[in-house]
């Protein structure tokens, strides 16, 4: 039973969760733009929205690049740049560091919408379930820190790095790089999992614009005509804004 639930979750629960967070995402895009934002509650209330969406963003976006970089690069490409141990270390230290952050982050935000009337008036249940998801998110993978100097080999990160590129390159065995992981580390994968497979249909959705983020910038300038009353013709020139 164990080893079916094992193959369910890290063999076929991954590639669900990426159907849907591909397939969701322009799904939504395509047929309800209009959903398509942040939803950001700054003008309710800006308060310690600066610190705490900071600390939050800059934290998170640092540990999914490094999971990224680190989990699917092969070993053999940085090998002999830095060892295994190194590489580990490297990853419990930044990794620790950029975890806290967003830990403190995500704390301050979700208290600031579970205290503040308006805010809490105008959330949705996704908003607040997110934030609870990234919370346990977050201390699940800092609690794997004191795991990991437990093999400071890098025998674990190597396994688990394996699982991530065998998902990716459809490649079988990927379930048995995780025997004798522990349970923190399954339900970290599987909460991580987890936020790719409710992405669609949340707030998050928003970080695809994110790469639209230099096109915007590059975009020629609009044409806006000011409205404006008891003006002769002729004199309401377009102006130039962005």
């Amino acid at each position: 039973m164990t080893a079916w639930i094992d193959h369910f979750l890290f063999g076929l629960y991954p590639y669900i969760c990426l159907a849907v967070f591909f397939i969701g995402s322009w799904l939504r895009f395509d047929r309800d733009q209009y959903t398509w934002k942040s939803d950001s509650s700054q003008l309710l209330r800006t308060g310690s929205l600066r610190w705490a969406s900071n600390l939050f963003h800059v934290g998170v976006l640092f540990l999914f690049f490094g999971h990224f970089v680190g989990m699917l690069t092969p070993h053999v490409l940085y090998d002999y740049v830095i060892t295994a141990h190194d590489k580990q270390l490297l990853a419990m230290v930044s990794g620790g560091i950029a975890g806290l952050m967003a830990f403190v982050g995500v704390t301050l935000l979700l208290h600031r919408r579970l205290t503040d009337a308006r805010i809490r008036a105008t959330s949705k249940t996704s908003d607040i379930a997110l934030l609870w998801i990234f919370w346990v998110q977050l201390a699940l993978g800092l609690a794997t820190i004191p795991l990991s100097a437990q093999h400071l080999d890098g025998s674990m990160m190597m396994r688990l790095a394996e699982w991530g590129q065998r998902i990716v390159t459809f490649r079988s065995g990927a379930v048995e790089m995780l025997a004798g992981a522990g349970w923190v580390f399954k339900a970290h994968l599987f909460l991580g999992m987890t936020v790719f497979l409710i992405f669609p249909f949340t707030r998050l959705v928003h970080v695809w614009s994110g790469f639209g983020t230099l096109a915007y910038v590059l975009r020629p300038y609009q044409l806006v005509r000011a409205r404006r009353l008891n003006v002769p013709p002729g004199q309401n020139e377009p102006r130039r804004s962005l």
